[in-house]
């Protein structure tokens, strides 16, 4: 295959992480035949200077069907290329192959102990990821796939593997997985999980509360309205204080003394300047910032640390009839491995939290001709399901005294700052969302 249409190919996928930059070079570092007509490639791609290495499964037809067209890359000599993983005729094998514990030329595909895989089920891609490519087979499975490849054991498998042998409640169950050696590293390609067929996500859920808020008169609070989250939010703190407890029993935990809690805050406030540098609008409150990170500095006790989710938020968890799960324990996708399986302090998962309530009671606004006369309508809903939330936290078991609350106060405003440089970046309409964080409450 030539490599330059890969490229020109790769360049344009929604889960490439170059994008707006020129590819140097691509080669094809592994390629593999799992079954005629099926291969996977493992790419090297060189963006000045620097490699990043993605996967792809690569189907080959002579006559390719209409519904697979939006996924071909090239044709070479009467012979079809695309994206495999849109094939529910080829991503079968996929499956068989974790059934049968198949090894093929390093590529390893396994499936978790006791544990039988029905075959039978065919694949549907879902359409709304970002960096990875997730196959739905049936109601029973879904395979995540990720794109672009970091040698070493993926946090999420690491963790929900450890969280199933205990039995814990609140996960996806793991069926199988598939990896190889990446640098001399076994590298996780893709964790397949149990498929939450009945289950909503909370992102959506919070939204529908928020709609019915704001379709209430004004005199309706966010408690009497028809759509009340905090009876879900208070379940969802429960069971985020009691995931942070199976992870403490779990991995191992620590505790930072004072030397290495300042230097969180200093960490803090070099963020809080490469921001300000980028996005003026938040120069106004930089002396609230500061002060916020200065209390952190003042905490004297030893903060405890442990293995954390790293990236939660609404959009992390899913309703089932039975109680909420939490997905997606990866954390942020752009971080190095080291960093997401570093150990943290659980209100760092607390703040991402409770900064996804104010995006929830705030997202609905964005172009809305009345959205100064809702604001304070988003503030009462976003501090109602915030309050209920930590109320659940701690009767799940969560601590939160005077020294975590500085802690987590800090944590919060050092996410929304990120978010007003994501937001500058990306969606300069909804630039207010995270700056309402900096506003006294």
């Amino acid at each position: 295959m030539q490599t330059e249409l890969l490229a020109a190919w790769i360049s344009r996928q929604r889960w490439f992480g170059g994008k707006g930059r020129p590819i140097d070079e691509l080669s094809i570092d592994s390629d593999v035949e799992l079954t005629p007509g099926l291969r996977h490639l493992i790419v090297a791609v060189w963006q000045e200077g620097s490699r990043e290495r993605y996967q792809l499964l690569l189907g080959e037809r002579r006559d390719l069907p209409d519904r697979l067209t939006h996924a071909r890359i090239t044709t070479i000599d009467g012979v079809h290329l695309y994206d495999a993983l849109h094939d529910p005729e080829r991503t079968a094998w996929l499956l068989e192959g974790m059934a049968r514990d198949e090894t093929r030329s390093g590529l390893r595909m396994r499936h978790a102990p006791e544990v039988t895989i029905d075959t039978s089920p065919r694949s549907l891609v879902l359409g709304a990821e970002q960096s990875n490519t997730s196959l739905v087979y049936g109601d029973a499975y879904i395979l995540k796939l990720f794109r672009r490849l970091i040698p070493g054991v993926n946090p999420e498998l690491e963790i929900v593997t450890a969280l199933a042998a205990r039995n814990a409640p609140h996960i996806a169950q793991p069926y199988g997985w598939i990896e190889a050696d990446l640098d001399g590293t076994d590298t996780t390609l893709g964790i397949m999980q149990e498929f939450l067929s009945n289950a909503s996500d909370g992102w959506d859920l919070a939204l529908t509360s928020v709609r019915d808020l704001y379709a209430s008169p004004p005199e309706v609070t966010a408690a009497e309205a028809g759509g009340d989250f905090a009876g879900e939010a208070r379940r969802l703190g429960v069971a985020t204080a009691r995931v942070h407890a199976e992870l403490a029993e779990a991995f191992p935990t620590d505790m930072i003394e004072t030397p290495e809690v300042k230097r969180m805050a200093e960490t803090f406030r070099r963020r809080l300047g490469r921001a300000v540098a980028e996005v003026p609008e938040l120069r106004p409150y930089v002396s609230a910032l500061e002060s916020a990170y200065h209390e952190v500095e003042l905490i004297t006790n030893a903060v405890p640390v442990q293995r954390v989710h790293g990236d939660y938020h609404l959009g992390q968890v899913m309703r089932t009839p039975r109680d909420w799960v939490i997905l997606d324990f990866e954390g942020e996708p752009g971080q190095p491995l080291a960093e997401r399986r570093a150990l943290s302090s659980p209100l760092r998962d607390v703040a991402g939290m409770l900064r996804s309530f104010d995006y929830a009671a705030r997202h609905l606004l964005a172009g809305r001709q009345d959205s100064a006369a809702l604001e304070a309508r988003a503030q009462e809903w976003a501090d109602h399901n915030r309050k209920a939330f930590l109320e659940g936290y701690a009767e799940g078991g969560g601590v939160i005294d005077r020294a975590d609350a500085a802690l987590l106060r800090a944590f919060e405003l050092s996410k929304a700052v990120y978010e007003v440089v994501y937001e500058a970046r990306n969606r300069p309409a909804w630039l207010p969302i995270p700056l309402a964080a900096f506003r006294p409450r």
